[in-house]
């Protein structure tokens, strides 16, 4: 169905004159009622060759040689207009980003009514009926109602449902899905994926699915290529890939995902495979990096014999939704209700839940970013509600936060050396610009950052270090608590496990005490001393991981565990 020759692709760099190549000389081929994966991290060449393949490269600043066979029609040869009655047609495509993918001044539905329209020459009657048929069909509550709704009013899952359902709607031969489900909750990622594979076998489609993470591959592909700095490295059944991996790479990607079974001490990263000498076994590095039961309880006796640091006490956090006649209102949502658990010193609490539970509103609640409806929080002795504004910017010295978004909590218009000094400069630490600047180059240094990273801006770095420069920025006050805000979620596997790393680390270095906060069951287990599980703004579940994860109480909670993909297929 589809055949991929000695695809090349290469961009050219205005800037500097020269053409550099992404993509090199790559073959493959995908059957009718197949799911090939495609696996690899940012920059590996993955999205750049699903896109040669939908032909939606800008032609003037790309040269791409090689073949593309679609039905034995060659791809490459046919005019912008001839691509078109194929684009979206025959082949379709479903981004990773469904908020950038959605325009934000049209309705779901009449986006997807619009692609049907387009191609099928249809009424606009029957398109809306199509359309409403095709939410039902990818599992969208109220689809009448979604029909009429705007892409800011949907959660993730839902936005990326309607891009499922636009992909859909013109019953294509081939879709094409370019990380469909980062970022999204573990259970609504699973939804995703089963969702795909029925359609899938419905409708006889190919699928290619590309994701830079083996476990979510794992529970979908039939076939799979490694791609690594645009070569595949390694190319076979899922089935043989995953029982026996070959390169280096594939080992590398396989070891680094947290897996909820093991507590490492530290996570191997893909350079622990790369730079080896000799072929060093996954399992053998994983032994040698495994916490024994002794050091656990060591460790738990020396954290549970303190006082403890942050004691949240019946913390409620409500938002009015409905008024009554005379203004008073009369419903609330209860992000937060009723809350209380302790942090003790050098601890990790783990806040692990899907979105809407109350996660991040219970973070920004105990830094007062959101002000809590009533209860108590007493960090270091001293009720964070009760102070004056002026005391709690004292405090923030002491609290910091690292937010999901890295791009979005770095101000574009400063370098990043300035972005971290700024702090220093507002609570006048250090007697003057040059001795804060000596300890920023320090803390870069510390994040693994070089010196020369101080004078360039936020666009100039990649998703992982500008998590980094974040880390950098919240311990620049030389904080006793952070809170990490779904500081991961978004991160390739290799780099995810970088930062949970490093976090490690300096907490170790610093004797820093963090509530971590992901919808990742997995993620969450590897790092936390205690873990709590939320759930519609309550506490569902708490305890000490291994407890949680082997024998969970809650329903919801085994729900989480059940979903949590590669469980069963990634044998390390």
């Amino acid at each position: 169905m589809l055949e991929v020759k000695e695809l090349a692709i290469s961009f050219y760099n205005r800037e500097e004159k020269t053409w550099s190549e992404a993509v090199h000389k790559v073959s493959f081929t995908l059957a009718k009622g197949k799911v090939l994966g495609i696996v690899g991290e940012s920059g590996s060449g993955k999205s750049v060759t699903s896109f040669s393949i939908m032909r939606l490269h800008d032609s003037k600043n790309t040269n791409i040689t090689g073949e593309i066979d679609f039905d034995n029609i060659s791809l490459l040869n046919l005019s912008d207009q001839e691509i078109r009655n194929y684009r979206g047609n025959k082949m379709a495509m479903i981004f990773q980003e469904p908020m950038t993918s959605l325009n934000p001044v049209f309705t779901c539905g009449y986006q997807v009514q619009e692609a049907i329209i387009l191609h099928q020459k249809v009424t606009k009657e029957i398109a809306k009926e199509q359309t409403i048929a095709l939410f039902k069909e990818v599992q969208l509550p109220r689809p009448e109602h979604i029909f009429d709704s705007y892409p800011h009013q949907l959660s993730g899952g839902q936005k990326q449902r309607v891009m499922i359902a636009m992909a859909l709607s013109c019953n294509p031969e081939l879709l094409i899905a370019d990380e469909p489900t980062t970022a999204l909750d573990v259970t609504v990622q699973k939804t995703i994926l089963e969702l795909l594979l029925r359609l899938k076998t419905e409708r006889n489609m190919g699928l290619v699915f590309i994701s830079h993470d083996l476990a979510v591959i794992s529970e979908i592909a039939d076939e799979l290529l490694v791609m690594y700095k645009g070569d595949i490295v390694e190319q076979g059944s899922a089935k043989q890939i995953f029982e026996n991996p070959q390169h280096p790479y594939t080992k590398g990607l396989l070891a680094c995902r947290p897996a909820p079974q093991r507590r490492l001490k530290k996570l191997p990263v893909v350079a622990d495979f790369l730079n080896e000498d000799q072929n060093v076994g996954i399992k053998h590095l994983l032994e040698i990096n495994s916490y024994t039961d002794q050091e656990i309880e060591l460790r738990r006796h020396e954290l549970y014999s303190q006082k403890p640091l942050l004691q949240v006490q019946n913390l409620c956090t409500w938002y009015p939704i409905k008024k009554g006649l005379f203004g008073k209102t009369t419903s609330y949502v209860k992000a937060v209700d009723e809350i209380t658990f302790d942090v003790f010193p050098g601890e990790t609490l783990g806040l692990v839940g899907e979105s809407g539970c109350g996660k991040t509103t219970l973070g920004r609640s105990i830094l007062r970013l959101v002000e809590p409806t009533s209860g108590n929080i007493i960090f270091d002795g001293r009720d964070l509600i009760k102070l004056s504004k002026a005391d709690l910017r004292k405090v923030r010295r002491d609290v910091q936060i690292i937010f999901q978004d890295p791009y979005s909590s770095l101000n574009p218009k400063i370098t990043v050396g300035n972005a971290i000094m700024e702090p220093l400069q507002v609570h006048h630490i250090f007697k003057n610009d040059q001795e804060r600047k000596a300890h920023v180059l320090h803390l870069l240094e510390k994040v693994n950052l070089n010196p020369e990273h101080f004078d360039r801006y936020p666009h100039e770095f990649s998703g992982g270090q500008r998590q980094r420069i974040v880390i950098a920025r919240a311990l620049a006050l030389k904080p006793k608590f952070i809170i990490c805000d779904e500081s991961v979620s978004a991160l390739d596997v290799s780099v995810q496990a970088q930062v949970l790393n490093l976090l490690r680390e300096l907490q170790q270095e610093f004797g820093l005490t963090y509530i971590f906060i992901s919808h990742d069951l997995a993620v969450v287990k590897h790092i936390s001393d205690r873990m709590i599980v939320m759930n519609k703004g309550k506490v569902e579940e708490e305890g000490f991981p291994e407890i949680i994860y082997n024998s969970p109480k809650a329903a919801y909670t085994k729900k989480l565990i059940e979903a949590i993909p590669g469980r069963e297929n990634i044998a390390v």
